[in-house]
C-alpha cells in the first residue's frame, strides 16, 4: 500500500521558517517526481515547488515562493522536503506532497499519481 505522510505544518508567527517533510512508504521515490502544494481556504490547490528524479532544476511556483522555499529529495530516507522561511500570512494553507512518474507536467495536478493526506500550515501576525 502506497502511503505519502506529511509531517512539520504547524503554527508560526509571519517571518518565521518551518520545515516540511514528506515520507514515502510502498513505493520507492527515486523513481518519482515529488511536488508540494498548497490549498488556501476558499482557493484551488496549487503546485509550489517540485523536483524531478534527479534533484536538478526544481519548480518553484514564481515570485510568491521562490528564494523563500527550498524543496530538497533525501532517497537513501525515502522523503522529500520542503524548508519555508520567511513566511507570511499568504501562505496558510494546508500543504500536500504528490508522487507521480510519466513525462506529465510536475507543476500540474494532473501528473500525480500518488498524494498524501496534508498538513495544516497557519501562519499567524
Amino acid at each position: 500500500q502506497v502511503q505519502l505522510v506529511e509531517s512539520g505544518g504547524g503554527l508560526v508567527q509571519a517571518g518565521g521558517s518551518l520545515s516540511l517533510s514528506c515520507a514515502a512508504s510502498g513505493l520507492t521515490l527515486s523513481s518519482y517526481f515529488v511536488g508540494w502544494f498548497r490549498q488556501a481556504p476558499g482557493k484551488g490547490r496549487e503546485c509550489v515547488a517540485a523536483i524531478n528524479w534527479s534533484g536538478s532544476s526544481p519548480y518553484y511556483r514564481g515570485d510568491s515562493v521562490k528564494g523563500r522555499f527550498t524543496i530538497s529529495r533525501d532517497d537513501a530516507k525515502n522523503t522529500v522536503y520542503l524548508q519555508m522561511n520567511s513566511l507570511s500570512l499568504e501562505d496558510t494553507a494546508v500543504y500536500y506532497c504528490a508522487a507521480g512518474t510519466g513525462g506529465g507536467d510536475m507543476r500540474r495536478e494532473y501528473a500525480y499519481m500518488f498524494w498524501g493526506q496534508g498538513t495544516q500550515v497557519t501562519v499567524s501576525s
